[in-house]
């Protein structure tokens, strides 16, 4: 990544998110799951992340379950897309180690936790393995995904990992924490996945304008394309995952589905996946307001032309 002498460091913003961390610091067992097993009658993902209501034909018990599967699918998808996003803040960390230590611990700190929500999903899934029908089944391998993601450029990086920042924060605190609804285990681990992520979106975001202002012109438009890539790809690992879980939520409902009926549970999961991961994220002002201020009008158009086919 391009540093310059004149792109300095905005050192109280690091040292803020450090004090941040440090109040907010939380423990797998002691904090989140307090040797608790999940509630499989409630649900996981509140109605407006899952779009179970948008099948009519679900009865209640249905809904839930398809809420349970897509909870699985939502915890997994974060433990995947969190093994590029710590490989990728180690490695900024490192134009820091002989800079501003203030940063590098900001940084340290960030991968850190990063780490810690992987083991928390990975504990997750296990406990949702022990209690849900077998066959569940992750498409998308996250190491392949991270070396995939890592090979595009920092600037496009940085992009899709704000964006994944802000629709976390965003899921929560507009859909997950109001729902009295969920599953109490599931519902606290997003609360706590929140309160690191918060932070993490701060750093994301100067890191991101730092690598902006040490970029060309030429740079800047390439990494573009690669930032559109980088969703195109995200689209084909949801399309594999609803397919996946279509099937498996279709095995091991209690409902008896026609091939019309089928059809609309795959492009329903697939609606969900898409709103939850790309569309969701992209619409938050937050987002638009930093990809924005960093790019030109015709670039802004190859990147709405490439989300109108999802959205």
């Amino acid at each position: 990544m391009t540093r310059l002498a004149n792109n300095p460091v905005d050192t109280e913003r690091y040292a803020k998110c450090i004090a941040a961390s440090r109040r907010v610091r939380w423990d797998i067992d002691e904090d989140v799951i307090r040797g608790r097993q999940f509630d499989f009658d409630k649900k996981f993902l509140p109605d407006g992340l899952s779009k179970a209501n948008d099948l009519a034909f679900l009865d209640e018990d249905d809904k839930r379950f398809f809420s349970q599967v897509q909870g699985r699918t939502y915890a997994n998808i974060f433990g995947l897309v969190e093994r590029f996003i710590c490989a990728k803040v180690m490695e900024l960390g490192q134009h820091y180690v002989l800079d501003d230590q203030v940063a590098l611990e900001a940084l340290v700190r960030f991968s850190d936790e990063e780490l810690k929500h992987q083991e928390l999903f990975r504990r997750l899934d296990q406990l949702a393995a022990a209690q849900m029908p077998e066959g569940y089944q992750l498409a998308a391998d996250p190491n392949a995904v991270a070396q995939a993601v890592l090979g595009k450029c920092d600037w496009a990086v940085l992009g899709l990992t704000l964006h994944i920042e802000l629709f976390t924060q965003a899921h929560y605190r507009k859909s997950i924490e109001p729902d009295s609804q969920l599953s109490a285990l599931w519902k606290d681990v997003f609360l706590f996945h929140w309160k690191e992520e918060s932070q993490h979106a701060i750093l994301d975001e100067l890191e991101w304008i730092r690598e902006d202002r040490g970029i060309s012109g030429s740079e800047r438009d390439r990494a573009v394309d690669d930032l559109i890539e980088l969703v195109v790809a995200v689209d084909g690992i949801l399309q594999a995952q609803s397919e996946h879980d279509a099937v498996y939520f279709v095995r091991h409902s209690s409902g008896n589905f026609n091939a019309d009926e089928v059809t609309q549970i795959r492009q329903t999961l697939l609606k969900a996946y898409r709103w939850q991961y790309i569309i969701s994220g992209v619409q938050t002002t937050r987002f638009g307001q930093a990809l924005n201020g960093m790019i030109s009008a015709e670039q802004g158009e190859r990147v709405s032309n490439a989300l109108a086919t999802l959205m």
